[in-house]
């Protein structure tokens, strides 16, 4: 009963904004449109499959990048930690009107929570990597036209993933990753995760590995069609591996059982 009338409270609330018209946001497959919202993510949604909204799902944070691929136009439906609702038209385009959306909390279009019970909004710092992402975009360009170091490979059914470089700037890390397709059927990926791992993997009592908080992707794919490779950069907060310890990479297959590790010492 309790869920019905919560249900019933958010649909009121929802209709009393619902001819207010959405602003556009414009994105295509070549460049990353980043939005900042005044309160951390909590959900992200697209209405359509050609169009990707990113956010950190593990750690609350304040921005979310969008990519998408030539279709028709669709809606994102984004809601923050404070209950705000938001909503825009997505279309895509080759020529992006703007890169960064600082988006205010006027623009939201109501509330998941019913008014009466919502609470003050915490006060919380701006996030500490909001006003680099533009750095971090020209940093990882400048570092996809470099020459490549070709650190680790590791092949598997015709997959090879590689780390072609590592270079550390200011307070992060910055891996060029290469995926290539040999395997006769496209490669959807579900996730690449980055680790720091201690121990030997046959001793389970001592083996250790800790994820690394990805704060930017730069080019990362959603899909690897055969004979196809794909070259991009995850951003990292800088650490120093200890002397037992090694980078590991892991690759995740959507919807498939496809799953390569790699790992260095550096």
């Amino acid at each position: 009963m309790k869920t019905y009338i919560t249900l019933l409270l958010f649909i009121c609330t929802m209709s009393i904004v619902a001819q207010q018209p959405l602003d556009t946001i414009y994105a295509n497959d070549k460049k990353n449109v980043a939005l900042f919202f005044p309160n951390p993510i909590r959900q992200g949604i697209t209405g359509a499959s050609h169009f990707v909204f990113t956010y950190n799902r593990e750690k609350e944070q304040y921005f979310g990048l969008l990519q998408a691929k030539p279709g028709t136009e669709s809606n994102l439906l984004t809601v923050t930690s404070d209950g705000r609702v938001y909503s825009y038209i997505l279309k895509y385009s080759e020529k992006l009107p703007e890169l960064n959306y600082f988006i205010n909390e006027n623009e939201s279009i109501g509330s998941e929570l019913p008014e009466k019970i919502k609470q003050k909004p915490e006060v919380k710092p701006l996030n500490e990597y909001a006003n680099r992402i533009t750095h971090f975009q020209k940093f990882s360009e400048y570092l996809l036209k470099s020459n490549f170091e070709r650190i680790e490979t590791k092949r598997k059914k015709g997959i090879k993933v590689q780390l072609q470089k590592i270079a550390y700037d200011a307070s992060e890390v910055y891996l060029v990753i290469e995926v290539k397709n040999r395997s006769g059927i496209d490669f959807e990926i579900d996730y690449i995760k980055v680790y720091r791992t201690n121990g030997n993997k046959k001793r389970k009592a001592s083996y250790q590995r800790l994820q690394q908080e990805v704060i930017y992707k730069h080019k990362m794919p959603y899909s690897i069609t055969d004979g196809e490779s794909q070259c991009f950069v995850y951003v990292v907060p800088k650490f120093v591996l200890g002397d037992n310890e090694k980078l590991m990479l892991e690759l995740k297959e959507l919807k498939g059982s496809r799953k390569m590790i790699l790992e260095t010492k550096i």
